[in-house]
């Protein structure tokens, strides 16, 4: 069981990813929340955690900045926070090794935990489109935005006639064969390397897949782990008591009724689907 602090769970490690801030899609309020429960030691920012690729100067909301803030007060109170670059905020990669208190900028890191070794980065240098087309990742980045914002107006719908929450993008990652076999590729290419290079684990984000599984090839055994991402998870990875684990905001029922009690207070129903109208307008389409 985990200690708790001054109401937080105490956890060594912990690890999010592709939290898209500055998107429409960005669960803002959820990851708040999420970071407001625990206390890690350290707090890995494993890539895309501002959304440098479709920030716009029109969308900061407030539960946005809330998010930056919480993350400054955590350094402030001791916490040592790595920012790990990713595809989606590549801009800041040029900076890597700059250190700020207890911030350090870097575009991979490696923690050794109880002997064992971690090897963690964001993961888009094993993605092709990513290498050879880039254009094209932005224009699938565009896409996978529109499905998001759409799939919010569905579960406005699906809301209010009682029913429970749909993923698309879900949907289609697990029944196109080309997607599967994408991820399959990614993960193993993944687990080799580390295992090449004599790691223990190997954790990464990026393809918005959360995870925990062991890899056994001809040349060894690795636990792959994904932090998974904000846009349609709200997953972490969590190392506590020498054992990795995967945090779900949608099976904590202290943090989902801490939301609930948050969105009463907003607007009504009728505005909130306008609003999803409005954004849907904003991007042009």
């Amino acid at each position: 069981m985990m200690e708790k602090t001054e109401g937080k769970r105490k956890v060594e490690v912990a690890i999010i990813s592709d939290v898209h801030l500055g998107t429409y899609g960005c669960h803002a309020k959820e990851i708040l929340l999420y970071l407001k429960s625990i206390k890690p030691k350290i707090l890995v920012l494993n890539g895309d955690i501002i959304d440098v690729w479709q920030f716009s100067k029109r969308y900061w909301p407030t539960s946005h900045m809330k998010v930056v803030k919480q993350i400054t007060g955590m350094l402030s109170k001791g916490t040592k926070v790595y920012y790990v670059t990713g595809n989606h905020d590549e801009m800041l990669r040029r900076f890597a090794g700059q250190t700020m208190g207890n911030l350090e900028l870097v575009n991979k890191v490696v923690l050794n935990l109880d002997g064992k070794k971690t090897w963690i980065f964001h993961g888009d240098v094993f993605d092709v489109t990513m290498e050879h087309s880039k254009w094209l990742s932005k224009l699938g980045g565009t896409g996978y935005e529109i499905l998001i914002l759409l799939n919010k107006a569905v579960n406005w719908i699906s809301k209010r006639m009682g029913k429970g929450k749909l993923s698309f993008s879900k949907k289609i990652k697990n029944s196109v064969k080309g997607a599967v076999k994408y991820i399959n590729d990614f993960e193993g290419t993944v687990a080799d390397i580390a295992i090449e290079n004599g790691y223990d684990y190997v954790a990464c984000g990026h393809i918005h897949q959360p995870e925990i599984r062991k890899i056994k090839t001809d040349k060894g055994e690795i636990t792959y782990l994904n932090s998974g991402d904000w846009i349609e998870n709200c997953t972490s990875l969590e190392y506590n008591e020498g054992k990795w684990n995967l945090f779900h905001f949608d099976q904590d029922e202290k943090l989902k009724a801490k939301l609930e009690k948050k969105l009463r207070k907003e607007p009504a129903n009728k505005e909130l689907f306008a609003n999803v109208v409005r954004e849907l307008k904003e991007m042009h389409l």
